[in-house]
């Protein structure tokens, strides 16, 4: 969180900032009453600074800043919250390591061990030859799709990380953006709306994408682990060797308009669609159905440390009249490595000081 006394809401973004500002609008109880709890400090820090970000415990009602707290928390949780002292859920439940299990919560039309005969790394470099143009001066570098591990155990595991990570957040599995009744319809996503036009996928790189697509939906599974870190919370690592310009993953969602989050305290937020009209705005809520983007941290911008780390970028495309957003390889990848990304846009809006 920033240094101001209000709890600001705040999105993840690749749009221009928009022309106001979102706020936490509930008085929840657990943050601190500047008049009630005068001389709360914070147990990490020992400063009673910032009392609005003071989060208290409703067991021991000691005081945690947000940003002191390991994993970093960008906004006050839902329902109640307990130190880290007094949190007796401490030990995460893994997912069975059980091929049926796995296919069945991430409804894969068939068994990933039967996948292997299927290579689209080939079936595309066939297909990036016989586009090729003549004018390589002036040739247009192309999405690439991942290239999943040779191993279905290993796929196994690498899913098991997920649905591990799902799970402890309450979200079920989506690898498409979803449209709720009483949220905003898929009518609403019109890619042409926006305020300062959109950059149309080509018809190349929306084929990767959907290759992408079909390659999860039957088992091929992106070389990712999901994996638990003590200060950062959930944070993603590559498997493998992961090239510059690969679809790491499409974040999604379910899609409301920007106006029904106002007062909505999740900090995973995306910009989808920003439009002349306010009303019409929409983001990305990943709360109740999500896939591995959600798990994927933020890097702290306003270090150069901090911008190092950055591996991938976020971008909004327009995919056949449809506002999509994409995350993809800034550069080559490292197996072992953290997957990072700016959550800010144009401007700084979104918190990032205090990362890890």
């Amino acid at each position: 969180m920033g240094s101001s006394t209000t709890v600001v809401l705040r999105r993840r973004t690749e749009a221009p900032k928009p022309g106001r500002t979102l706020r936490n609008r509930s008085n929840s109880r657990k943050m601190v009453d500047e008049d009630e709890y005068s001389d709360t400090s914070c147990e990490k820090c020992g400063s009673g600074e910032y009392p609005a970000q003071l989060l208290l415990c409703d067991k021991c009602d000691r005081g945690f800043h947000l940003f002191c707290l390991r994993p970093i928390l960008a906004s006050v949780p839902k329902g109640s919250w307990f130190c880290p002292s007094c949190d007796d859920n401490k030990n995460l439940t893994k997912f069975p390591l059980v091929q049926t299990k796995i296919v069945d919560f991430f409804r894969i039309q068939r068994p990933s061990s039967s996948i292997n005969e299927f290579s689209p790394g080939k079936d595309c470099q066939k297909k990036r030859k016989r586009g090729s143009s003549l004018v390589v001066s002036k040739k247009r570098r192309r999405l690439l799709p991942f290239n999943p591990t040779k191993d279905p155990t290993r796929r196994l595991e690498q899913m098991t990380s997920l649905a591990t990570a799902l799970l402890a957040a309450g979200a079920d599995f989506s690898n498409e953006l979803t449209y709720m009744p009483g949220m905003a319809p898929r009518t609403a996503n019109h890619a042409a709306l926006e305020r300062e036009g959109m950059q149309v996928l080509s018809k190349d790189d929306t084929e990767t994408l959907q290759l992408c697509k079909n390659m999860m939906k039957q088992g091929e599974w992106p070389p990712l682990m999901v994996v638990f870190d003590p200060k950062e919370g959930f944070t993603v690592e590559a498997d493998a060797i992961i090239k510059d310009w690969t679809i790491i993953t499409e974040y999604v969602g379910d899609v409301d308009y920007l106006n029904n989050r106002e007062a909505d305290d999740g900090d995973s937020m995306m910009t989808l669609l920003t439009t002349n009209d306010p009303s019409k705005d929409l983001v990305i809520c990943p709360d109740k159905h999500s896939n591995i983007a959600r798990f994927i941290n933020g890097i702290n911008n306003h270090t150069p440390a901090g911008k190092k780390k950055q591996n991938l970028k976020c971008v909004r495309f327009d995919v056949n009249g449809e506002c999509r957003v994409l995350l993809v390889a800034n550069r080559d990848i490292r197996k072992g490595e953290r997957l990072y990304y700016d959550y800010n846009g144009y401007e700084n809006e979104y918190p990032t000081e205090h990362f890890v």
